[in-house]
């Protein structure tokens, strides 16, 4: 990284701003501050700060406030180096959400302690400058300016998933974990957080088949994908409808089940804009050529019934296009799935899928559609520690080739994966910084950036 340059240095003082002492630290030239008390108790109480910055891009950022009341102290902060000098308090942003692009978040808070009042803080700066900005939101662009409202009914066009007017774009979101065992993380609260303060453009509703998943209760499972498939269309983002096959790993063996769900998922959504078909989660101990030959007789149930939505087909080897199984992109480039407005899934976890795998990206985005509907932060076993690099080099190559994806895990499992802490859906918080991990943090910090969505 390259140091702050002297230049910076003296403009900073000259227009009065405080200067960090960080690589490329610029002044904000717009930003706005929400404070919450999230909780409090006899003494004590949590806050939670949201920042957006409403200028240009700022790379090092420090907030200031003073606590109001003498009697305030800070006892500890997360997504920030927190201190407090008398009553002034800053907050430094951390290596991973240092730079802040225009109009993007960063979620921070702390705890504290207080005697007397406990009054909410009123003047905030962002390297120095007064946040004044705004609470009220920009004006829509078209219609109410949701993801789907702007891109309407997708559709594949060469190796892009293009919206209503012709021209590819980008969907970022979050897949949920198995809505067989994590059904109370999916509520009205947690997806208007993914909606709202994530800025989230999909909802990837990951319903397994086996392990106590579709195959228990058909009827069951089915209604409860059209009730998320409806709460996302509501709030105006894109719904993928994962068929979770994973054990066993040759999709054939769910073959029929497969055509009865589709039928029915198809037919009953058949009229609505934001669903994307995902009909093979990841194929994993099975030949190419048994992939495509389950996906060409798949494909034509949903076509029956809805003959616009984008179909997305799982590849070989945990949807590798092969690589995990010694393979490459080519045996799909030779050999491709009979159909069209179809995308290909790409798969990976950062932690254990590196340099090669981005390889094979990078040749496969020049010749296939590709859609990274599963990904994360950690090892391919959901947990471990986060690979903030290899997770920041796949994000960028997939900003970089227009690739859209879904993050697991939108849930509170007890894994590195999952974007909120163990608990969190017990309660109903799901939008402050308090309740997110690692993970869900990072990816919070990416999604939450602005769309740019091209409308001619």
């Amino acid at each position: 990284m390259r140091r702050l340059m002297a230049l910076l240095a003296t403009c900073a003082t000259v227009l009065g701003l405080t200067a960090l002492a960080g690589p490329q630290a610029a002044a904000a030239a717009g930003c706005k501050v929400d404070y919450t008390v999230t909780n409090q108790w006899q003494g004590g109480f949590q806050a939670a700060v949201k920042i957006t910055n409403l200028g240009d891009t700022v790379t090092g950022w420090k907030l200031g406030f003073a606590m109001p009341d003498a009697g305030q102290k800070l006892v500890q902060g997360w997504n920030a180096t927190w201190s407090q000098s008398g009553s002034a308090v800053t907050a430094v942003g951390a290596d991973w959400n240092r730079t802040l692009a225009t109009g993007a978040t960063a979620d921070v808070g702390f705890t504290g302690t207080f005697t007397g009042a406990n009054p909410k803080p009123t003047a905030f700066t962002l390297n120095g400058v007064a946040c004044t900005g705004s609470t009220e939101e920009p004006p829509p662009t078209p219609g109410d300016g949701t993801p789907v409202d702007v891109n309407g009914q997708l559709h594949v066009c060469g190796v892009h998933l293009c919206n209503q007017y012709d021209r590819p774009i980008q969907l970022r979101g979050m897949s949920t974990h198995g809505i067989q065992w994590f059904s109370k993380c999916y509520n009205n609260a947690s997806l208007d957080a993914l909606a709202k303060d994530w800025k989230s453009d999909l909802f990837r509703i990951a319903m397994y088949v086996q392990e106590d998943g579709y195959e228990t209760d058909p009827a069951g499972f089915t209604g409860r994908v059209n009730s998320l498939v409806d709460m996302a269309e509501s709030r105006g983002m894109y719904a993928v409808i994962d068929f979770h096959t994973l054990t066993p790993g040759d999709p054939n063996y769910n073959l029929d089940r497969a055509k009865t769900f589709f039928a029915s998922v198809a037919a009953r959504n058949a009229d609505k804009k934001n669903v994307i078909y995902e009909i093979a989660n990841e194929p994993n101990g099975v030949s190419w050529a048994a992939v495509k030959s389950y996906a060409e007789q798949v494909i034509p149930v949903i076509r029956a019934a809805d003959p616009d939505a984008v179909i997305i087909v799982g590849t070989r080897g945990w949807s590798s296009l092969g690589v995990s199984d010694g393979s490459n992109e080519s045996e799909v480039i030779d050999n491709p799935v009979n159909a069209t407005n179809i995308m290909y899934a790409f798969h990976f976890y950062a932690a254990s899928h590196k340099d090669n795998y981005r390889a094979a990206v990078s040749r496969a985005a020049t010749q296939l559609p590709l859609f990274v509907s599963e990904f994360g932060t950690v090892t391919a076993t959901g947990g471990g520690a986060v690979d903030r690099a290899s997770s920041t080099a796949w994000l960028d190559l997939l900003d970089q080739l227009k690739i859209s994806y879904a993050n697991w895990t939108y849930s509170d499992a007890n894994e590195g994966s999952a974007a909120f802490k163990p608990g969190t859906c017990n309660g109903g918080d799901y939008s402050g910084s308090g309740v997110l991990t690692e993970s869900g943090a990072l990816l919070k910090s990416r999604i939450s950036t602005a769309d740019n969505f091209p409308t001619s």
